[in-house]
């Protein structure tokens, strides 16, 4: 009799059963399960739009100092000086009267430090030629050095 309990009055009652799913707990389950799945998309696609709306106001932030940035250098090219200064500095242009004059570097290899290599070296024949044909010497003269 090990698998059943005795009353009081000596006679015997159903064995004790554990935990059974009953019907007010399925429909509760299937209730809860409904609204996982129903809220799901949508909150997937609240979620994704609010990182969009994050990276939309990020871009216009950027726009915006892009924007501020411009009306400065508008705001530095309506000054004369400036202008002026721009025109000497970028395009070499002088006053009246002033004899403006540039500076070359009759040795441009020596200042960074490269001797004169010898695919540098004009190549004798080199004026016979037609200048498609030099720039094809060249090209595979260049090609050579790479491998």
């Amino acid at each position: 009799m090990s698998g059943s309990s005795v009353s009081a009055g000596g006679g015997r009652t159903a064995p004790a059963r554990g935990p059974r799913l009953t019907a007010r707990a399925a429909v509760l389950a299937l209730v809860f399960c409904s609204l996982i799945a129903v809220l799901a998309y949508p909150t997937r696609q609240f979620i994704a739009q609010r990182a969009q709306i994050a990276q939309q106001q990020a871009a216009a932030r950027q726009a915006a100092a892009q924007v501020e940035q411009l009306r400065q250098e508008k705001a530095r090219w309506q000054d004369p000086a400036y202008v002026e200064a721009q025109a000497r500095e970028r395009l070499h242009y002088g006053f009246p009267g002033e004899t403006p004059f540039s500076s070359v570097d009759p040795n441009p290899g020596a200042a960074s430090g490269a001797g004169p290599s010898a695919s540098a070296a004009p190549q004798s024949g080199a004026v016979s030629q037609p200048w498609y044909d030099n720039m094809f010497e060249s090209l595979n003269r260049a090609d050579a050095d790479l491998r």
